[in-house]
């Protein structure tokens, strides 16, 4: 199939076919921590520090989190027995999704309710959730946060990451800090020796307006024919195969489920084939306990293989087991640091942020906030997620850094969103890519409704890419009805496009523009190219350019027209042929403004839709360039033809001089 426009409106001659072939690739900026002198706090009272049993990083890790959905999506990882009642009506509830069974969904959700009256807080969570979607539920912001309370009162992390968001988004940020600050001290209780954190890849189902087809193929998981041939070179002893294979299964990657055992096995393998990568992984692993029974003493003397070797970040595994003592003589603050520092000194973000800790706590070294404020900021920059913990908590109680609750609730939330709930994303990629779109939509509606940006983006995409096919469940009980899909898909793209998912606010603009589900209202169009113009997208600033050049929910302004065409060329070079076609459109709407070409462009609009059905199913198809050659002169004649016709008539109506006899 050729490839959408993601220019929507509307340019003279061949920019409607030309179009078609261009395309901006849309992702979330990342944000980038800026501290200047006057956001640091160089004194402090004795009672504002915190104390050193505070923030105690270098304390084991807590009981991991049980997840009651894992029991459903993944039995064989849960702690929790299939058989609870929770887990049996959520499995019916989810199944009926997947076969698309409005009666049958209802009846689970009937289940889940008598078991929230009966005060458990998974079911609580739930009904909180279909209330705050509008599924099988007419929509009740009122019963949706009281569902949630309970659930969040009664220890159910899902609700608390539910109302967290919801606060966030009104910028409550007195109550969303101290919900992100507990989920992202529970996200943190699975990290060690913090060398990485746990993986969560993020798939974004499409990619501007396209699927995104190379990243879906990349998580097909042992499907994945790379994954097959690495697994083939593997077994026929290729080290650096070895290796990755561990890595895959470690962490979990490219649609995998996570294996300790093999992970550990495909280690040892790779280093008898002379890899020594994986000297420093298999250390952590007996760190964690991953897979094994811990045990230090092995974690200690495969840290310092892979130290000989170079492996920088190895030495952050050392400093940690000399700060606990842990398979070593006994604590050695001094050694710990020296680890540190040299981690540190070749880049490695933990060695910064270890670093910091021991300045914040005064380990081994004089007691130095500031210091310990710059340590961290360079681990946070670099996306170390402990760091970005440490800074929140600094921003949140104002020691070292002015208080600053939005920058807390912020850096919290990022940190939250790579606990252990984040695994839902794993299974709603695994149901679309077999194509149970019915499930996907459910577990990416629910993580959405977590704050996740891109699964709202994912949902979104569904309910408009499969429409009736995507098992969309309305308030009423059936199926959703054209305008609720809409104004669903709707609202997540709203709340997508509100945390910097540029595409989203591009396509609420859309909907607005051509009255895609809700009503045409340019006003609204103009103000949601504008957010997203903000983030600095050239298209946005297209479109913003086409609406003054029509006066269209903007003012008739032909100098602001050529500003946005300008600004879009200089943010985006790819939209050189189409500003240029637009700039064009422009001086042909000044110097004729009567003309015909005139009244064609501004005819396009409304026949837009046709044209590009024409486009896309017949010369895009075929690639007929001649065609595209043939279509540029019919309209080059009719507009030389036009301008022969206006000639003509001028010139009849000169009159000629009488000529007269003397």
């Amino acid at each position: 199939m050729p490839r959408r426009s993601t220019f929507p409106h509307l340019l003279p001659l061949l920019l409607l076919l030309l179009l078609s072939l261009l395309r901006f690739t849309v992702a979330v900026r990342p944000f980038v921590l800026v501290i200047s002198n006057e956001d640091l706090i160089k004194d402090y009272s004795s009672d504002s520090l915190p104390s050193e049993s505070e923030w105690d990083d270098f304390s084991p890790p807590s009981a991991s989190f049980a997840d009651p959905w894992l029991s459903v999506l993944d039995p064989s990882s849960s702690d929790l027995s299939t058989s609870d009642e929770f887990s049996s009506s959520l499995s019916d509830l989810i199944a009926a999704f997947s076969s698309g069974d409005p009666a049958a969904a209802s009846a689970a959700a009937a289940q889940i309710a008598a078991e929230a009256s009966d005060g458990a807080p998974a079911a609580q969570s739930v009904i909180g959730f279909l209330y705050g979607a509008g599924v099988l539920r007419t929509p009740d912001k009122a019963r949706h946060f009281m569902y949630h309370s309970f659930a969040a009162d009664g220890g159910d992390l899902h609700s608390k990451m539910a109302l967290a968001y919801s606060y966030f988004r009104q910028e409550m940020y007195e109550k969303a800090v101290v919900l992100y600050a507990e989920l992202a001290e529970a996200a943190l209780t699975g990290f060690l020796m913090s060398k990485e954190p746990p993986m969560m890849e993020a798939v974004r189902l499409h990619s501007g307006t396209e699927e995104n087809r190379e990243a879906l193929r990349k998580s097909r998981g042992e499907d994945d024919e790379d994954f097959q041939i690495t697994e083939y070179q593997a077994q026929r002893g290729n080290a650096a195969a070895m290796y990755k294979l561990g890595l895959l299964y470690y962490y979990g990657l490219r649609g995998l489920r996570r294996d300790h055992a093999k992970a550990r096995y495909w280690f040892f393998k790779a280093v008898e084939k002379g890899d020594t990568r994986a000297m420093e992984l298999l250390g952590e692993i007996y760190a964690r306990g991953a897979g094994v029974e811990r045990n230090y003493t092995k974690a200690f003397e495969w840290l310092s293989l892979a130290a000989k070797q170079q492996y920088y970040s190895a030495y952050n595994g050392l400093g940690y087991l000399y700060v606990k003592g842990y398979g070593v003589e006994e604590k050695n603050l001094s050694k710990a640091k020296e680890y540190f520092q040299i981690a540190a000194e070749h880049k490695e973000p933990g060695g910064h942020y270890n670093l910091g800790v021991l300045y914040l706590k005064g380990l081994g070294v004089k007691r130095d906030v500031v210091t310990a404020c710059n340590l961290f900021l360079v681990a946070a920059n670099a996306g170390q997620p402990k760091a970005l913990y440490q800074v929140a908590k600094l921003f949140q109680k104002g020691i070292g850094l002015k208080k600053n609750l939005q920058m807390a609730t912020l850096l919290f939330k990022t940190v939250a969103e790579r606990g252990p709930w984040s695994s839902l994303s794993r299974w709603a990629l695994e149901a679309y890519l077999k194509g149970d779109t019915g499930k996907a939509l459910f577990l990416y509606s629910r993580m959405a409704e977590l704050g996740y940006e891109v699964a709202q983006s994912n949902a979104a995409w569904i309910l408009d890419r499969y429409g009736e096919q995507s098992m969309c469940m309305g308030e009423a009980g059936g199926f959703c009805s054209d305008t609720e899909r809409h104004l669903r898909a709707h609202s997540l793209w709203w709340q997508a496009s509100e945390q910097g998912n540029e595409h989203a606010a591009l396509l609420i603009g859309d909907a607005y523009y051509y009255g895609r589900g809700i009503e045409r209202d340019y006003e609204r169009a103009a103000e949601a190219y504008l957010h997203a113009q903000s983030q600095s997208n050239a298209q946005a600033m297209f479109n913003l350019g086409y609406m003054h050049e029509h006066g269209q929910g903007l003012p008739l302004d032909l100098h602001l027209a050529k500003r946005y065409y300008d600004q879009a060329l200089d943010v985006d070079p790819a939209a050189k042929l189409p500003v240029a076609l637009a700039l064009f459109s422009l001086w042909v709407r000044k110097n004729y403004a009567e003309s015909f070409l005139v009244s064609f462009i501004d005819a396009l609009p409304d026949t837009y839709p046709r044209i590009q059905e024409w486009v896309e199913g017949i010369l895009m198809d075929e690639g007929n360039a001649t065609i595209l050659t043939l279509l540029a002169c019919l309209i080059t004649v009719l507009y030389l033809r036009e301008r022969q016709r206006r000639q003509a008539g001028a010139a009849a109506n000169v009159q000629p001089p009488e000529v007269g006899l003397n």
